[in-house]
């Protein structure tokens, strides 16, 4: 396997971008695949998977090639060597790359992959978190999972196409896909394809989410004619499934404090043909005491770790502190006191996170079941989803009932 060196300075560009500029992953690879309008699809998806295994496996490749932060270019250079060694590219005689040592990183590898936090990749505080909430068997066989590349899965939107209608549009386009068992809205893709080009998609058709987020909205149990609030609505992705789920009809309000974020989801609502949809940005208390006692569902998606989707975001692993998980819990128990009083008697509230750690999830709703508003509520049933077991990405969500 050969190397070609426009690509690999565009991933080393990119890696220093990612590691030295705090960039965010996802942008720094769109902002490469625009790089040269001659590059095929190989050429593109050599570029963004190695800057993203590189990412992934960012402390396993520092420590094979003895490097520490910040990164200067040769020791990205040498953490690039250590990842086309272990990949079995053939290496080149550029400058940057003399004198590789190929048998010392295949030593170096075994040796360190015989400890979880080098051969997983994460920092020392993570790896103690882990064992401390989940124990150490599950720990270790979540993490292997969350290091694992996230598929590539379709929401079907049922508002304007069925699955097996857009199996076939796909499957025209040479793009396979295959049916999710219990998921009646989902498709998976058999190869990774860029689904935003397609026509199917410009249409509406379909939205990219994950198969275990697109359990979140049915969980909450939204029927057409509801008054609904998604109070961290964000970019939208369940906003648009409940959306669906009511056929257009009632009045789905979504909230959020960035105005941004509200705006790129019109853009996703008009595309989806979705119009039952309010947008209200929380830029007060008012907006949120307006809305007391009003709503027949709520869905509280709250700010998380993210420690359930690091396989779709493996930078978060490095841009995580543990000082942010101490604050977002104080902020998950403020906005589950707050946002659940829109619920009205007899209504239903789903708190969702995609965490997979028990002090941001159970423990969090068992606190607020303690509280003066939570003991207006009953508890229904919850869900604990792992990527080790379901081979999607990890979440929580738990049911509530407003007691009449």
């Amino acid at each position: 396997m050969r190397l070609h060196r426009n690509l690999v300075y565009t991933t080393i560009d990119s890696l220093n971008a990612i590691f030295n500029e705090g960039e965010y992953a996802d942008k720094v690879v769109a902002r490469a695949l625009k790089k040269d309008k001659r590059w095929g699809s190989s050429d593109r998806k050599f570029v963004a998977e190695t800057i993203y295994e590189i990412v992934r496996w960012k402390r396993l490749y520092a420590e094979i090639a003895e490097v520490k932060e910040p990164y200067d270019r040769d020791d990205l250079w040498r953490m690039f060597a250590a990842w086309a060694v272990l990949r079995g590219y053939t290496i080149p005689d550029w400058r940057q790359l003399e004198g590789t040592p190929q048998r010392k990183i295949k030593g170096r590898f075994d040796e360190l992959s015989k400890t979880r936090k080098y051969r997983e990749s994460i920092p020392d505080w993570m790896d103690e978190l882990g064992v401390k909430e989940l124990g150490e068997e599950l720990w270790s066989k979540e993490i292997a999972a969350q290091n694992q590349q996230a598929q590539v899965i379709l929401r079907v939107n049922t508002l304007k196409t069925t699955r097996q209608k857009l199996h076939a549009i796909l499957m025209d386009l040479n793009i396979e896909t295959e049916f999710l068992k219990d998921q009646p809205d989902a498709l998976v893709l058999k190869e990774r394809a860029n689904v935003f080009l397609t026509d199917a998609f410009k249409d509406g058709f379909f939205e990219v989410q994950d198969a275990n987020s697109q359990l979140v909205a049915a969980f909450l149990d939204v029927k057409p004619g509801m008054k609904v609030v998604d109070t961290c609505a964000g970019a939208g992705g369940k906003t648009l499934h409940m959306a669906s789920l009511m056929e257009n009809k009632g009045l789905l309000i979504a909230m959020d404090l960035y105005e941004s974020k509200l705006k790129q989801l019109k853009l996703r609502a008009k595309r989806n043909g979705a119009f039952n949809i309010e947008y209200r940005i929380i830029d007060s208390t008012k907006v949120i005491k307006k809305l007391y006692d009003k709503a027949d569902r709520v869905l509280i998606d709250a700010p998380c770790s993210g420690l359930g989707v690091l396989k779709r975001n493996p930078d978060s692993k490095w841009k995580l502190q543990p000082e942010f998980i101490d604050n977002i819990r104080k902020v998950q128990a403020e906005v589950l006191e707050n946002y659940s009083r829109i619920v009205k008697p007899g209504g239903k509230l789903v708190y969702a996170t995609c965490s997979i750690l028990p002090s941001e999830n159970q423990e969090q709703v068992k606190h607020f079941l303690t509280t003066e508003n939570g003991k207006n509520f009953t508890f229904v049933q919850d869900k604990k989803i792992l990527a080790s077991e379901s081979g999607f990405d990890g979440f929580y969500m738990a049911l509530l009932e407003r007691k009449l």
